[in-house]
């Protein structure tokens, strides 16, 4: 079995945005171990013969082609809607840091 250093499950943690506590990083480093063992098994599959596929169902998307039509709203008519309005764009909070 794979198992992940304690150092491996901070770093992961740490891309998570997680603060764990030293029990929750022993559980995680249990549990995170487990499963990149289960996924190391996979490997041992033959899969020699078996054909790239991307969909087994044989669903397909229905889409339709983009059309563009006047929306009947005047430029001026939409600006009046927004709060703050700059370059042509609206403006709103950021959201990220």
């Amino acid at each position: 079995m794979a198992k992940l250093t304690n150092e491996e499950v901070e770093h992961i943690a740490g891309l998570s945005k997680l603060e764990l506590t030293t029990e929750e990083k022993e559980l995680y480093r249990e549990q995170l171990s487990s499963v990149l063992s289960y996924v190391d098994l996979l490997s041992e599959v033959d899969t020699e013969n078996v054909a790239p596929t991307a969909n087994v169902t044989g669903l397909e998307n229905v889409t339709r082609n983009d059309e563009i039509v006047a929306s009947g709203f005047e430029y001026d008519d939409i600006k009046q809607n927004a709060p703050e309005f700059k370059d042509g764009s609206f403006v709103v909070p950021g959201v990220f840091e």
